[in-house]
């Protein structure tokens, strides 16, 4: 596996990554209405493409297939970070955050975690800040601001 810098060509692969991703993984944990909240399959390329490449943004690419990927932006704020639903548990998500959270120079990290993905962070020294109930065309979804200093 190879971790590489984003480019705008990667921009649609991402998107359906994470839709696929949300709505197989995800699933353990949040109802099909608030995942098609979540994740519509409507993603707008332009502003997705606008944010990766204003934040340090990496894919992780296994015999030419995008296999995860993750952002941050300046201030510490990891973004995004998911895995294709075919490679979870391979140690992806860990190679990808190990490359946010090295190339970041903030004392502090936060990210949105979803339930799904709590663990995880933990795993890694985040602790939770607090539970946050956020709204999605009018369906509420629990996550996770979580810190790591």
């Amino acid at each position: 596996m190879i971790i590489r810098e984003y480019k705008p060509s990667d921009c649609k692969s991402l998107a359906e990554l994470f839709y696929n991703t949300v709505h197989s993984v995800n699933i353990k944990d949040y109802t099909e209405t608030q995942l098609n909240a979540w994740a519509t399959g409507n993603v707008d390329l332009v502003e997705w493409n606008k944010s990766f490449s204003e934040h340090y943004t990496v894919v992780a690419v296994k015999k030419d297939i995008i296999v995860g990927f993750g952002d941050i932006d300046r201030n510490g704020y990891l973004d995004r970070l998911y895995v294709h639903k075919d490679y979870q548990h391979q140690g992806i998500a860990t190679a990808i955050c190990n490359e946010l959270e090295n190339h970041i120079d903030s004392e502090i990290i936060t990210v949105n975690a979803s339930i799904t993905a709590k663990p995880f962070f933990e795993k890694r020294r985040y602790m939770t800040i607090r539970e946050q109930k956020i709204e999605r065309k009018g369906i509420t979804l629990i996550n996770y601001l979580m810190e790591k200093k």
